[in-house]
């Protein structure tokens, strides 16, 4: 059962990748909303660039009011700095890809150490990988939103992109994932 695991798993992995280059590299969809540019993206990359030496997430707040407060509607603005440059883009993208193959491969032996009444049912099984998407969708978009993070409407896209590329990924290892034959 490992090898059809691993099987399954690294199928799933090249469906996730798959989708993930159709999803940003043809939509744009992650570019959309982490790249958005302004006008004078020079000047305030100088300046960031000049303040800003050690990685990390930065918040920006408005100045205090005579009464020691955060006045009200002024905006609170985040900047983070991963600590490299672009030279650094190739190895994190080999990371990256590892990982679009170990998630399915983990998910698919948790599928497999199911009860036989779910490895028997396909509906179950893809609701078995919506779900591992719905949870990384609350632990990690719905939690990334607010004062120095994403606005809530992107924090909802980012979600339902994740639980839309794990079903997806889980209608495919559904199709292959089956009880093991008792004798």
């Amino acid at each position: 059962m490992l090898k059809k695991v691993i099987t399954v798993g690294l199928l799933g992995g090249i469906v996730l990748t798959t989708w993930t280059l159709i999803i940003n590299g043809v939509f744009r969809f992650q570019a959309n909303i982490d790249m958005k540019r302004i006008e004078t993206e020079h000047q305030v990359y100088d300046i960031l660039n000049e303040h800003i030496t050690e990685s990390g997430r930065y918040i920006f707040n408005p100045e205090l009011t005579s009464e020691g407060r955060y006045p009200d509607g002024e905006p609170v603005f985040s900047v983070l700095y991963g600590g490299v440059g672009h030279e650094s883009a190739g190895r994190f993208m080999l990371v990256g890809l590892v990982l679009f193959f170990l998630g399915p491969i983990i998910a698919t032996w948790m599928l497999s150490q199911t009860s036989r009444h779910t490895l028997s049912s396909y509906p179950r099984k893809v609701l078995f990988f919506a779900a591992i998407g719905l949870l990384i969708a609350i632990f990690t978009d719905l939690t990334n939103f607010g004062i120095g993070n994403y606005p809530m409407r992107d924090a909802f896209k980012l979600a339902f992109v994740h639980i839309v590329s794990w079903t997806i990924v889980g209608l495919v290892v559904a199709a292959r994932i089956q009880p093991e034959h008792t004798d």
